[in-house]
């Protein structure tokens, strides 16, 4: 018996494409290259996910580096002496700090040093 498979097919395409939707050129028209396209993001997107975290630690070290400017402490100093006096802030925490409250980000450096 042959089994005829139009609305089927045609709804996986329709979704492959619909996730598709907004990549350049061919990449969001044909089946094939969108479905090739979306592999991809997919892959890229569950490696980018773990890479993500290391990022953001690496952007609050940034954050924390720029507070210190002015202080004349340098980073790896300044979490040096907060480990030695037994005070566990977060970066991400001192990051916080250092934009939206600097004089107790001030006061802190001062403590520490």
């Amino acid at each position: 018996m042959r089994i005829k498979r139009g609305t089927v097919k045609n709804r996986k395409h329709k979704k492959m494409l619909k996730q598709a939707k907004g990549y350049r050129m061919t990449y969001s028209k044909l089946f094939r290259r969108a479905k090739e396209a979306v592999w991809h993001a997919g892959s890229y997107s569950y490696g980018h996910r773990r890479h993500r975290k290391s990022q953001k630690r690496r952007e609050w070290i940034e954050t924390i580096s720029a507070g210190l400017a002015g202080s004349g402490v340098s980073y790896s100093k300044f979490v040096g002496e907060l480990k030695k006096n037994n005070i566990e802030i977060d970066r991400k925490n001192l990051a916080v700090m250092a934009v939206d409250r600097p004089e107790h980000f001030a006061e802190l450096v001062k403590s520490v040093s």
